[in-house]
């Protein structure tokens, strides 16, 4: 958006830490809000077009959406009778409650058979290049089984119960780009989910509807609207990011610098009297959603607490007259907040400016095939004082301590894991995620180089 207000951007030393990367909050720009967007400009249709499954839940369910004079998708959904034995959320289960696949188009009666044979085994089963979506997932066993029983019986659910969990269903693993002979990614064939991960997301959203529904099935009822608005899917772990992330940094950091865009655009924004309402709004909601908030970690239960407290103070502030200046509020938030309640304060900030903002949610994806090239007529000299430059915080850091850690691929568990040099075994399985260690390393051996050295003759010496 080339007639965008800009302002500079927070700098990387300070938005990429983990502290403050663990604070950030849901935006306008994240994946689901994004989608929900597209939903609405595409003017898309969704319907269920196939239902047969028996009183246990056992069977195939099928929901198709469709973009206004263009893409069909759908989501074909088996249901299955799991024995408790065989119930486990870890990635080397064999088994699940329901198993699904998001295709391109409107399957046949004779590709609903092909996928029953394959979708159940997961990844020991195959896909075709029609098939954009493997995923799978497990009741969550006593929010479920407690809101079958309540619908048979005619009893209003339990809310608490329901709330607390905020889940029924939990996925185990969400699948694509060309994995077990899924479709490769190809955002030109199909511009609807040209986004990161859009496609991911429809398949989760379209299981969200199909675990509500099979629910009602099951328990012969239906759920009441409220309920169903606060129920979402659930996630089993999330371990697999650590090395997606390092193996993706432009990736990453097309979606961080779409959120620091989207923030520096709404700093220097006009402040009206209807996007300071918008503002006031979004932190109300901010406020509910965080008292409905429950954890067992307590480190993680303090900093809730603080979050509420920072949220309250927003508010106060918001609704005072010194707030008449949105780059003022973002440098008392700064300055008065915690960082969950400047995190929280980025994305109430964002939420007024959609005409500003969401143009940056279609520029999240990245061409990561080209790989990144190194120009062997630099010197050493520059590529150390670029080292230098960049990777200070790397370059802080002492990597032989015995107490540095370590990622390995669990053998049992098949799952990425941070072991202990000083304490575990396995050092030697180290999986190659270590980028600070080898950029101090690298800029270690940089320094023992001639300034002028060419970096080509650098590159193939070492």
């Amino acid at each position: 958006m080339s007639d965008a207000p800009r302002t500079e951007l927070r700098p990387p030393s300070q938005v990429m830490r983990l502290a403050r990367l663990g604070s950030f909050h849901p935006t306008r720009l994240s994946f689901i809000p994004a989608l929900l967007r597209e939903f609405r400009s595409g003017r898309w249709e969704f319907a269920r077009t196939l239902w047969e499954m028996d009183a246990r839940g056992v069977g195939v369910g099928v929901y198709r959406a469709r973009r206004a004079g263009g893409e069909v998708f759908s989501l074909v959904a088996f249901g299955h009778d799991l024995p408790p034995e065989k119930r486990s959320d870890r990635v080397i289960a064999e088994a699940w409650d329901a198993t699904f696949a998001l295709c391109e188009g409107i399957p046949s009666p004779a590709d609903i058979e092909r996928l029953r044979e394959n979708v159940p085994k997961q990844e020991a089963g195959r896909c075709g290049p029609r098939e954009l979506v493997l995923s799978r997932a497990n009741k969550s066993v006593r929010a479920f089984q407690r809101l079958t029983d309540d619908l048979r019986s005619g009893k209003p659910p339990d809310r608490e119960l329901l709330e607390s969990t905020g889940y029924l269903m939990r996925t185990t693993a969400v699948y694509g780009n060309g994995k077990f002979g899924l479709a490769d990614r190809d955002p030109v064939a199909r511009p609807a989910l040209r986004a990161p991960f859009r496609a991911e997301m429809l398949a989760v959203w379209l299981i969200r509807v199909f675990t509500l529904d099979w629910a009602e099935h099951i328990g012969g009822g239906r759920i009441p609207a409220d309920i169903k608005r606060m129920l979402g899917v659930g996630n089993s772990t999330g371990l697999g990011m650590a090395p997606f992330l390092v193996n993706h940094p432009l990736l990453l950091h097309r979606w961080i610098a779409a959120r620091e865009t989207a923030l520096a655009r709404a700093r220097v924004a006009p402040m009206r009297d209807d996007s300071r309402e918008e503002f006031i709004a979004a932190l109300r909601a901010a406020q509910q959603n965080a008292e409905r908030w429950t954890t067992t970690d307590a480190r993680q239960a303090a900093r809730v607490e603080e979050l509420k407290a920072d949220l309250i103070r927003a508010m106060d502030f918001a609704q005072s007259k010194a707030a008449a200046d949105w780059d003022f509020v973002w440098r008392w938030g700064e300055r008065e907040l915690t960082l969950e309640g400047q995190e929280a304060l980025v994305s109430a900030m964002i939420e007024p400016h959609g005409d500003l903002t969401d143009d940056l949610a279609e520029e999240m994806d990245a061409d990561e095939d080209p790989r990144f090239g190194v120009s062997g007529e630099e010197t050493t000299g520059s590529a150390l004082a670029r080292l230098e430059r960049v990777y200070d915080w790397a370059l802080r850091d002492d990597f032989s301590r015995d107490d540095s850690r370590f990622w390995y691929a669990s053998e049992e568990k098949m799952e990425p894991r941070l072991g202990d040099r000083a304490s575990e075994a396995g050092a030697e399985w180290e999986l190659p995620l270590a980028i600070a260690r080898d950029v101090r390393a690298l800029a270690q051996k940089l320094s023992t180089r001639e300034t002028e050295e060419l970096l080509g003759r650098f590159l193939a010496r070492f």
